[in-house]
Order: C-alpha cells, then sequence, then structure tokens
C-alpha cells in the first residue's frame, strides 16, 4: 500500500454489527486482563477519594481522605454515582465503564493504523501481555477505576486522530485527557508534540494548529491547576522534604530509575529492542511515520528520566524536585502499544506478499496472545484474594485465604454491629489497604494512603515514624506493621496524640486492654484511658 493510498483514503469500518462485534470481543479482553476481585490494589484510594468528594460525612474525619484533592475532574465525573451505589457496586461499574471506553478507543485507534476487521482484537491482546510482563516502572492502563483508565481513553482517541493526520483534534483529546490526568494527558502532548517536530515535511503548519493547541490547554485547566497550586504557601523545607519522601522513600518503584529491578530494566530494554526490528520491516507510511514520532517521544521522556535520577549522587532534593513528574509512565505505554500494532502490521504485511515464515510468525504471535489472555481467565475463575489486601497478610503467609477472610469479617463488624461509632478513628495494621473499604471508619495512617500536597505528606510520614518505628542503636530504623507489635503503653500514647479511640490489630501478643470484638485471628480493643502514673 501506498503511503498517498493510506493517508488520504480512509477504509470502511464495516458495517456496525462488525464493529460492535469487535469493540465487545476487545473488552472481553480487557474485562479478562483487569477482573481482581473488588477493591483492587489502587480502588479503596481513589475511590474513596471520590466518595468523600461528594459525601465528606462517608468517613469524618480522616486524615487522608481530608487531604487536598488533585484528580478533580475524575471525582466529580465519576464520584456522584456513590449517593447510589455501594463501594463494591461502584467500582465494577467503574470497571466496566472505564473498560468499554477503553475498548472502543482501542478499536478506533488500531483500525487507523490496521484498516482490516478483527485485527484489533489481536493488538489488544499483545498489548496487555506485553504491557504487564515488559513494563519498566510498573504502569498499567487496564485494571481498577482511577482517573488515568478515563485519560487513556482520550489518549487511544488522541493516537488515533495522530495516525490519520488530524492534528488539531488530537491536541483538544490530549488536552482532555490532561483534565482528567494531567502526567497522562500532559506528557502524551509532549510526545505528541515531538512526533510533529519529526513529521517533516508532511506537518502542518504551527499556526494553523494554535487554536486548537490553545482549546487543548484550556481544556487541561481543571487537571492542571489543583496539580499546581498543591504547594502554594508552604515553605521551601517542607515541600523539599514531602519530594524526597514521595519519590526516593514511598514510591521509587515508579519514580527512581536508580531503583528500578535490573530485570525490569532489561526485559523493557529487550522490548525496545524488538521495537527497533519491527521498525526496520514494517512498510513506511504516514501513519506509522507518526506513531512512531510519538513512540520516540515517549522514549524521549524516559531518557530525560534517567538522567535526572543521575542527579541525586549531586543533589539529593533536586533530584527529588524532578523525579516527581513519572517520567517512565509514557514509555511503560507506548512501547508495548508500538510492539502490537507494528508488529501485527508486520504480520499482516507478511501474509498479504507471501513472505516466507510469515504464516509460522503470525501463528506465533496468535499463540502468546490467547495464552496470556487464556491464562488471566483461568486466574479469573480461581477464588483469589483481592490484590489491596494482600500486603497485611503478615500473620498467616501461607493461608492468605484465611488471613483475608479473617481480617475482613472484623472490619464488617465494625461497620455493621453498631457498636462502635461513625466517626471513631482506628489504628490499624500499617500495610493494610483496605479498611476503609470495608469499616467505613477513619484510620490514623497507613503505608498507601500517602496524601498528595506537601505539608500532608510530612505530617504522613512523621505519623508513620511516630506510631510504627523504632531506631536500633545503630540508628537503622525498624518497622512494625502489627499494632499489637507495639505495646499497649506506645498504642495509648499514640491514640491520645492522634485523637484514636480503637485499635484493630492481631490477636497476639494479648494487649491489656478492653476487647471490644475478636474472631479466629483479629481483635479490636479499646484504647482506655491511661492508668496514672504509667510511664509512656
Amino acid at each position: 500500500m501506498t503511503e498517498s493510498s493510506e493517508n488520504n483514503v480512509r477504509r470502511p469500518a464495516g458495517p456496525w454489527w462488525l464493529t460492535a462485534a469487535e469493540v465487545v470481543t476487545v473488552f472481553g479482553v480487557f474485562f479478562i486482563q483487569g477482573a481482581w476481585p473488588v477493591p483492587d490494589v489502587n480502588e479503596p484510594y481513589y475511590l474513596g477519594k471520590a466518595i468523600d468528594y461528594w459525601n465528606p460525612d462517608w468517613i469524618p474525619n480522616d486524615p487522608f481522605l481530608d487531604s487536598a484533592d488533585t484528580h478533580k475532574v475524575f471525582y466529580f465525573a465519576f464520584g456522584w454515582l456513590s449517593m447510589w451505589l455501594a463501594p463494591f457496586w461502584l467500582a465494577w461499574v467503574g470497571r466496566v465503564l472505564t473498560w468499554g471506553l477503553l475498548a472502543w478507543a482501542w478499536r478506533r485507534m488500531s483500525f487507523a493504523f490496521l484498516p482490516r476487521p478483527w485485527l484489533s482484537v489481536v493488538t489488544a491482546a499483545l498489548f496487555v501481555c506485553l504491557l504487564d510482563r515488559y513494563h519498566l516502572a510498573g504502569e498499567w492502563v487496564v485494571g481498577g477505576v482511577e482517573a488515568k483508565g478515563f485519560a487513556f481513553v482520550l489518549v487511544f482517541l488522541g493516537l488515533e486522530a495522530l495516525m490519520r493526520d488530524r492534528w488539531n483534534r488530537a491536541w483538544l483529546l490530549l488536552g482532555a485527557a490532561s483534565a482528567f490526568h494531567v502526567l497522562v494527558g500532559g506528557w502524551s502532548v509532549v510526545a505528541a508534540g515531538i512526533a510533529w517536530l519529526l513529521a517533516r515535511p508532511e506537518r502542518p503548519r504551527l499556526r494553523s494548529m494554535l487554536p486548537a493547541l490553545a482549546g487543548g490547554f484550556v481544556l487541561s485547566l481543571p487537571g492542571l491547576l489543583p496539580s499546581v497550586t498543591l504547594d502554594w504557601g508552604v515553605d521551601r523545607a517542607t515541600v523539599a522534604r514531602a519530594r524526597e519522601i514521595y519519590v526516593f522513600e514511598r514510591l521509587p518503584h515508579h519514580l527512581d530509575p536508580m531503583q528500578f529491578p535490573q530485570s525490569y530494566v532489561e526485559r523493557f530494554l529487550l522490548l525496545c529492542v524488538v521495537l527497533l526490528l519491527l521498525e526496520r520491516i514494517a512498510p513506511l507510511d504516514g501513519p506509522r511515520r507518526r506513531l512512531r514520532g510519538f513512540v520516540a517521544g515517549a522514549l524521549a521522556l524516559a531518557g530525560v528520566g534517567v538522567a535526572a535520577g543521575a542527579v541525586q549522587y549531586v543533589s539529593r532534593s533536586l533530584a527529588a524536585d524532578l523525579l516527581r513528574f513519572y517520567w517512565f509512565r509514557l514509555s511503560d505505554v507506548a512501547v508495548p502499544l508500538g510492539v502490537s500494532l507494528v508488529g501485527v502490521r508486520c504480520l499482516a504485511h507478511g501474509l498479504e506478499t507471501g513472505r516466507r515464515g510469515a504464516r509460522w510468525a503470525w501463528a506465533a504471535a496468535l499463540g502468546v496472545a490467547v495464552l496470556h489472555v487464556g491464562g488471566a481467565a483461568a486466574r479469573c475463575a480461581m477464588p483469589a484474594v483481592p490484590r489491596s489486601d494482600r500486603l497485611h497478610n503478615f500473620a498467616l503467609e501461607s493461608h492468605r485465604v484465611l488471613d483475608y477472610l479473617a481480617w475482613r469479617r472484623a472490619c464488617e463488624w465494625i461497620a455493621e454491629s453498631g457498636a462502635i461509632p461513625a466517626g471513631a478513628r482506628f489504628i490499624t495494621p500499617r500495610m493494610g489497604q483496605s479498611f476503609k473499604w470495608y469499616a467505613g471508619r477513619s484510620e490514623v495512617a497507613t503505608w498507601k494512603d500517602i496524601p498528595q500536597d506537601a505539608r500532608s505528606i510530612v505530617v504522613w510520614r512523621e505519623t508513620l515514624d511516630a506510631i510504627y518505628a523504632s531506631r536500633t542503636a545503630s540508628g537503622r530504623l525498624v518497622w512494625q506493621d502489627s499494632p499489637a507489635a507495639l505495646g499497649v503503653a506506645r498504642l495509648r500514647w499514640a491514640g491520645r496524640r492522634y485523637e484514636a479511640d480503637y485499635v484493630l490489630t492481631l490477636r497476639w501478643p494479648v494487649l491489656d486492654l478492653p476487647v471490644v470484638h475478636e474472631n479466629d485471628l483479629y481483635a479490636v480493643y479499646r484504647l482506655d484511658a491511661e492508668p496514672e502514673g504509667a510511664a509512656e
């Protein structure tokens, strides 16, 4: 196919029922990929904030829920459903909505690059497989409900517009993506800008795109403004400490390339090599040239992230300032996307031209896609512990399901018994993620629930240190995950300082506190007043 025919002739999409069938099948792939038990790892975090946005009395007086909101467009656009839906059903409605929109957008984008029926299903299956197994910094697209899922819908539609040489539409769509998630959309704008620079001589004039660029910027403001104003009025020392906590202590697996596992780096580089080899053999035309520019832009951002990571050997504070922008988020998505689209185009072209080995290569690609989706389907069919409930399983490491069930029963008793006031605050296991989700009560602090504004981040870390940490004689920080291991005196002190009324913890070691409820693994204690004369 010549470049002119590919760029200027839009193939008919076929009858509407065929398009609908493709979208439904891609949705099935995404459903199988993301159908982890509720709540998924980030759903208590983001849906909790969305629920609180519309109903601040859901869990009153919770330090994390009361901290600054950043993804306000997502909270506003989706959180209102929580007025009628319980958190479990809110998560499932959000998942189905997100995956449905992603499937629709993916099919449009894939068809713009590969205008042949059903190839979008193959590209979707390969994409989720490669993203799942070859990411560098832990990025994902198809999973639980959060703002970036809706942002990636708009990014895929923006890429479709880019491939069809509709730059003005692309800028508007990517600006709207930035409203939902400023970094997903913002870095996509940068990558599209690099694609425009590399698109000579076919690129449109900058002057012709200025109205759309301005419109995209205006659309991005609801996501941009809450982010850039988070730390206004906060002293520099607090901001610097918060950013170091965020980058180097809480989220280095996403942000600091010097702490990425070597195996992650090696497999991501391997996928980049595969993409380079595909680029050498794939037929070149306008859509592929523009996709190549977009992927190159994403990799350029990752390169900036690597350079920013090296800055920490000169200035840790400056490195934290730079690395907090998730430089690797887009490349984690763009490289698997490029391999899946360009790879399937190479296979289709090989079959059309009768290239030797094309049938075997096609069979291998289909085999990889089927095995990945089949493995995910088998996982869905087996009883499993929600991923958000795995980190607190310090009690029965070899019996996670039993631990999870006991944890959930204890939390649901708190929610349903009527014995615990709605405004009560708890000290809970440090690594727990789902207490608020099941119990509907406030908790002092957990490792997962890091706020977004600088002042709250510093307070959050100081709170965790004060309750759960101690230092050895050598100065090494030692964490206790179970509140039961802290002892009665420390729990009473923490209760007074952080206005906590109760403790949810393991039954052992037994604490000399009033027991409100217990099951086979967990106990709920009331933090009564400390006896006079007792030492802290």
